[in-house]
């Protein structure tokens, strides 16, 4: 289904309690004719909010913050003008897009170079997260973010800064030290400025957003992420992927009321809604899914899992186009409404 609409390759990991299967289909490389493997390393994109949230309500547990926090209190300053009030904003509308702010890769001139037409000329250019709140913050607050919830990568910019002030080390750091080794994730890591995959990974195939059927591909692999972050920057595998989702909706990673703020829903219309770094969706069967997917340059992902923690399902497409929308939700309704392909293949 997915190849056949166009795109260079995809692997798919399920783990639930009959152990784990594995499903490809096309190409890690269109060129050589190499397939996709388990062992794939891509970029997770936008499943980086999930890790940050994390991290920020461990944080919440241990009291050295807490999720009603003014974004002011951390970041003096940095939130303010042009209708922005960083006094009014809290913790918490951050991690559940209910602050506002715009996002940063909404201003036309930043995407055009980060993920448009320049990415080619852009794809090494280094960014600061203060830059990245100054190129959202040209743009005005969006209205009644309560009622009508904005996805922000801006806002999980800002969280990884909240990190790095109460803890006084790098989000990076603090995911890693509290989550990527306690549960032994080897192959999630995060590339800094760094613009290269570890091995082995498939080439990220790119379209650079632009929607014609015929537009150009170009190979996207290295690009230096900072353009995003801790909004999503992260490399990960399907299988560590798994893990992480299991071990958290299990309760191995925060404690019960802590779980209980990441998954209290604020409803986006459609059957989706978002929690603390997750989000939601009710498919067609009843079955509501809470998971997290991503999309950049060359890649686009998708983890989901049930809430009781035992059925994962991670899969990654090593292109970021898709010839119809709905093909991420039909991979997720396929495995968790019944209508799966056979494993044994």
């Amino acid at each position: 289904m997915v190849v056949r609409g166009g795109l260079p390759g995809v692997a798919a990991l399920v783990r639930d309690d009959g152990g784990t299967w594995f499903k490809a289909a096309g190409h890690a490389d269109t060129a050589t004719g190499r397939e996709r493997s388990p062992g794939d390393h891509f970029r997770g994109a936008s499943i980086t909010k999930t890790f940050i949230a994390t991290v920020l309500l461990q944080l919440d547990a241990e009291g050295r913050l807490n999720l009603s926090d003014p974004v002011e209190k951390w970041l003096p300053g940095l939130v303010r003008g042009n209708g922005y009030d960083g006094a009014r904003i809290t913790l918490r509308q951050l991690l559940n897009h209910t602050s506002g702010i715009a996002s940063h890769t909404d201003d036309p001139a930043f995407e055009h170079d980060a993920a448009g037409p320049g990415f080619p000329e852009h794809r090494y250019d280094e960014h600061t997260p203060e830059e990245l709140v100054a190129v959202a913050l040209k743009q005005p607050p969006r209205p009644d973010p309560e009622r009508h919830p904005l996805y922000s990568n801006t806002n999980y910019v800002l969280a990884g800064m909240v990190i790095e002030k109460a803890t006084g080390h790098s989000y990076e750091r603090e995911v890693t030290r509290r989550v990527i080794r306690p549960l032994k994730l080897r192959g999630t890591s995060f590339p800094g400025s760094g613009p290269r995959l570890p091995e082995p990974h498939p080439v990220g195939y790119s379209r650079l957003h632009r929607d014609a059927p015929d537009a150009p591909v170009i190979d996207a692999t290295e690009q230096n992420m900072t353009w995003l972050g801790a909004s999503g920057d992260i490399i990960s595998t399907a299988g560590d992927l798994n893990r992480f989702q299991r071990a958290l909706l299990g309760g191995a990673l925060l404690p019960r009321a802590q779980l209980r703020e990441m998954l209290d829903e604020v409803p986006a219309g459609g059957g989706r809604g978002y929690g603390l770094g997750v989000e939601f969706a009710e498919l067609s069967c009843g079955v509501k899914v809470i998971g997290k997917t991503g999309r950049t340059n060359g890649s686009l992902t998708a983890m989901a899992g049930t809430r009781d923690g035992r059925h994962q399902m991670t899969f990654n497409i090593n292109g970021d186009w898709l010839p119809d929308p709905s093909v991420y939700t039909d991979v997720v309704e396929a495995e968790f409404c019944g209508d799966r392909p056979d494993r044994q293949g």
